[in-house]
């Protein structure tokens, strides 16, 4: 797709590492090997925009399953914003994922554009940083390495807080080096599972799901402990409010906020076992 300069490709290895830079330049402090695992969710699903042939512009369009897909990264550089560039960038990822139910985490100076484009807040994710106090697993669960467990085991469970299979996506998001990957078992189920991630702000944690706010509280404080300092972020649902009851009550507070947002009816996902979304960029 080109016109006046500007041409709309697949992103690259280059354009992905490119794309956590400018994330982090818009403070959304991305976890530093995110990308490796996103390029595994759908490697046709990041775009890039050139103005003669400068990145300036990205966004990614990522199918999950059939009937999925989910918007992030959109970003056109401070120069050439205004320029319509953008838009352009963002036709051309919603097109990607014509004819499904499309989500995006819209951060609040673009909510208001998200709506004319036909989407609608379902709930907003709140994150929530600082070193949360530690806390003991309730009697009769576990926490174990979660490579410790069938990933076919891993990815039936994501499945309850998520609307499609995404099994190579959770191969690599649990299991690239750098990370710690926990689950809370009891008498042989899987009631809780969490991801700490470094970045370069505090490390964060996503996904955080659980069977209740004890659990949480179990897997939280021992994933605190592979951050440097102790110190993590989780962007948390508010439509789960013993989640936000749960990690406020653990010391930590508010930083940021985006709406999930959806093209049409939100899915039918465990809102009540998730203390923290995965990505905001992916879903």
């Amino acid at each position: 797709m080109t016109g006046t300069g500007f041409e709309i490709a697949r992103a690259g290895a280059a354009d992905l590492e490119r794309m956590r830079d400018w994330a982090e330049e818009e403070g959304w402090n991305p976890g530093d090997s995110d990308r490796f695992a996103f390029a595994a969710a759908d490697p046709e699903g990041f775009l890039i925009g050139r103005l003669d042939g400068e990145p300036v512009a990205c966004i990614s369009a990522v199918r999950y399953g059939t009937g999925f897909g989910f918007i992030g990264f959109y970003i056109a550089r401070p120069a050439v914003r205004g320029q319509g560039y953008g838009i352009r960038l963002w036709r051309a990822g919603m097109e990607r994922l014509s004819g499904r139910l499309v989500g995006l985490d819209g951060v609040v100076a673009q909510q208001d554009n998200y709506r004319r484009s036909g989407f609608r807040s379902a709930w907003n994710n709140v994150r929530l940083e600082g070193v949360p106090e530690g806390a003991g697993a309730p009697d009769g669960v576990e926490l174990v390495d979660a490579a410790t467990l069938p990933l076919a085991r891993l990815a039936a469970y994501d499945r309850r807080f998520f609307p499609e299979p995404r099994d190579a996506f959770l191969a690599a998001w649990t299991g690239l080096p750098g990370r710690t990957a926990l689950a809370a078992v009891r008498d042989g189920r899987i009631e809780g599972l969490g991801v700490v991630r470094p970045s370069a702000g505090p490390s964060r944690v996503g996904p955080l799901y659980a069977a209740g706010p004890q659990v949480a509280a179990a897997l939280l404080g021992a994933l605190a402990r592979h951050a440097p300092g102790g110190r993590i972020a989780v962007d948390v649902p508010d439509a789960n409010p013993a989640a936000t009851a749960l990690l406020t009550g653990l010391g930590l507070a508010p930083t940021f906020e985006a709406a999930r947002m959806y093209t049409g009816p939100a899915p039918a996902l465990d809102l009540a076992g998730i203390y923290g979304v995965t990505s905001l960029e992916l879903g």
